[in-house]
C-alpha cells in the first residue's frame, strides 16, 4: 500500500536527518528552493517522481522507501524505540524484504505462504527445552543429530531466510512475521557459528507468533526475560541434549593421554555442531557436563588450521552472506520466465545479487504466436 503526502514528507524529514544534511543542503543538492522542500516535508506540496528520484538518491534511499507503507508492525516498533541510524539499517532491509517477498507470493505460486500452529512463549528453560524437542521434531531431526542446512529446512515451517552484511554497528538479526509465513534476516558480519543461533533465535519469534523483533547481540547477558528463553531455545535446538552429551563423552573418551581433553572434545563438539564456542561453553554447563572451569576454559578456544587437519574436521561456512532463501529465489526466477516480470525488476528482486547475464534465458516465441493472441 502506498502513502499518503504528509507520510512521505515525514520519510524524506527522517531520511534527510538521518544522512545528516540540512533543508538548505538537500534543497540544493536537487535543485529544489528551500521553502518547496518544507513544503514537501510538511505534506503542503506534493513531490514529483523526478524529484523523489533525486531526493532518493542523494539520501542513499530506494525510492519505493519512501512510497510504500511500512507493516504495521514495523510502524510501531519504531514509534516505540525510535529510529536511529544502527537500528534503521536493519529495520529498513527487513522492511525491504517484506515488501518483496509480499510481491513475489502474491504474483508467484512458489512461496510456502505456511504459518504453523503457534507456540505459547517459552517462561522457563524447561519449556524453552521442549519447545526446541517439538520444533526439531517438526523439522524431522531425530533427538540427536545436528542441525544443517538451517536455511531450506526453517522455510519448510514457511520461515524464509536472508542474511546480508549490514555492518559491524548493525543488529545481529531481525525477523517479520508476515500475512502468511515470515521472514528472518540475519547480520552477515557475524560469524557462521552465531550466524546460525542468530537465525535459529528468530525462529523461535517466528513459532510464538511474534509480529516483529530486532535483536542486537545474541546471548549479551542483557536479554528480557523472553530474550533469554528464545536463546536457550535456540541452543537446546542446534544442540539437542542427547546428542550433544552421547558425542562429547564419546571425544572426551577418544582423546590420547598427549592431548588436552577438553580442548580435542570442545573443537570437534563445535565442528560436529557448528556452534561457536561461547553457544557450546553455555550449553554445556547448563547441562551440568562441565564445571564452570571448564566452561571458561572451553569460550577461550578457537578452532586453528591444523585442528582441521588433525581432526579430519570439514568446515563450512554455511548460511553466509549474500544469502537468500532458496524458495524465494525460485520464485523470483519462475517470474521472471513466466514473464511476470522483466530482467531489471528480477535482479531488483534479487537485491543485485545476480545479474541479468545469469537469469536464465526465455524461450523463443514461435513464428506464428501472435496470431494466437490477435
Amino acid at each position: 500500500m502506498t502513502v499518503d503526502g504528509v507520510t512521505m514528507g515525514k520519510k524524506i524529514a527522517e531520511a534527510r536527518q538521518r544522512a545528516g544534511m540540512t533543508q538548505d543542503q538537500l534543497a540544493s543538492a536537487v535543485l529544489l528552493d528551500r521553502s518547496a522542500l518544507a513544503k514537501v516535508e510538511t505534506g503542503l506540496r506534493r513531490v514529483s517522481a523526478l524529484e523523489l528520484a533525486r531526493i532518493a538518491d542523494e539520501l542513499g534511499e530506494r525510492i519505493e522507501w519512501f512510497v510504500m507503507q511500512a507493516p504495521p508492525a514495523i510502524v510501531s516498533h519504531r514509534n516505540t524505540h525510535g529510529h536511529d541510524e544502527a537500528t534503521s539499517r536493519i529495520d529498513r532491509m527487513i522492511e525491504r524484504l517484506g515488501w518483496n517477498v509480499e510481491f513475489v507470493a502474491k504474483h508467484g505460486k512458489d512461496l510456502p505462504g505456511i504459518r504453523v500452529a503457534t507456540m505459547g512463549p517459552p517462561t522457563s528453560r524447561a519449556e524453552a527445552e521442549s519447545m526446541a524437542t517439538d520444533v526439531r521434531h517438526r523439522l524431522g531431526l531425530d533427538d540427536e543429530e545436528p542441525f544443517y542446512r538451517i536455511s531450506e529446512a526453517v522455510a519448510k515451517l514457511g520461515l524464509l531466510a536472508f542474511c546480508f552484511d549490514l555492518g559491524r554497528d548493525a543488529a545481529d538479526a531481525a525477523s517479520l512475521l508476515l500475512a502468511e509465513g515470515g521472514i528472518a534476516l540475519v547480520n552477515g558480519q557475524l560469524q557462521v557459528g552465531r550466524r546460525r543461533l542468530a537465525l535459529v533465535h528468530e525462529l523461535g519469534h517466528f513459532m510464538i507468533a511474534d509480529e516483529y523483533s530486532i535483536d542486537w547481540r545474541i546471548v549479551s547477558g542483557n536479554e528480557s526475560a523472553l530474550e533469554l528463553r528464545l536463546d536457550d531455545f535456540a541452543r537446546a535446538t542446534l544442540l539437542p541434549k542427547k546428542g550433544i552429551v552421547k558425542f562429547w563423552r564419546s571425544a572426551i573418551k577418544d582423546a590420547t593421554d598427549d592431548d588436552d581433553h577438553l580442548r580435542v572434545a570442545a573443537v570437534k563438539s563445535a565442528s560436529k555442531f557448528r556452534v561457536d564456542m561461547s553457544t557450546l561453553s553455555r550449553r554445556l554447563r547448563e547441562l551440568e557436563i562441565v564445571s564452570a572451569e571448564e566452561g571458561a576454559r572451553i569460550r577461550d578456544f578457537r578452532t586453528t588450521r591444523a585442528d582441521i587437519v588433525d581432526f579430519n574436521l570439514i568446515p563450512e561456512d554455511e548460511f553466509k552472506a549474500p544469502h537468500m532463501s532458496r524458495l524465494y529465489e525460485e520464485g523470483v526466477l519462475n517470474l521472471f520466465r513466466a514473464e511476470v516480470i522483466t530482467a531489471a525488476r528480477a535482479t531488483e528482486l534479487l537485491f543485485d545479487e545476480w545479474t541479468e547475464d545469469e537469469l536464465p534465458e526465455l524461450p523463443t516465441i514461435p513464428e506464428g504466436a501472435i496470431w494466437d493472441l490477435i
